[in-house]
């Protein structure tokens, strides 16, 4: 009786060691296809980032020449401006004598009933 219960513990072992042997396997497949994905992932992460750093090169180049020519537009803006400004005076200015003049001749024409008052209007 212990003759049979050995020989079956060591057909029960012997089993054991099959099957651990074929998980074992399957186990450094997998772990290889893992090597091979994490290494093709590092290739892709490279390219990536080299990709990104002449990205950011090339963003940085545009972005200083936007700077250089806007910096080259300030002048002509400040002289835009200060022509709307000047434009604004002269306008007020004609605004005021219109009305200046539009007064004087209300007040002559009340002395003198035959003329009609010149009227500008201005918008």
């Amino acid at each position: 009786m212990i003759e049979w219960s050995v020989s079956i513990a060591a057909v029960g072992f012997i089993c054991l060691v099959i099957f651990l042997i074929f998980t074992l396997r399957k186990l450094m497949a997998t772990l290889t296809e893992t090597k091979e994905t994490l290494s093709d992932a590092r290739k892709s992460v490279n390219s990536i980032t080299d990709e990104a750093e002449e990205l950011i090169h090339e963003a940085n180049k545009i972005s200083t020449d936007v700077k250089g020519k806007m910096e080259a537009v300030d002048p002509l803006i400040d002289s835009v401006h200060d022509m709307g400004d000047m434009i604004h005076d002269v306008t007020s200015s004609i605004k005021r004598t219109a009305l200046q003049k539009e007064n004087r001749k209300t007040k002559d024409s009340k002395d003198n009933q035959k003329s009609k008052p010149v009227q500008i209007k201005l918008k």
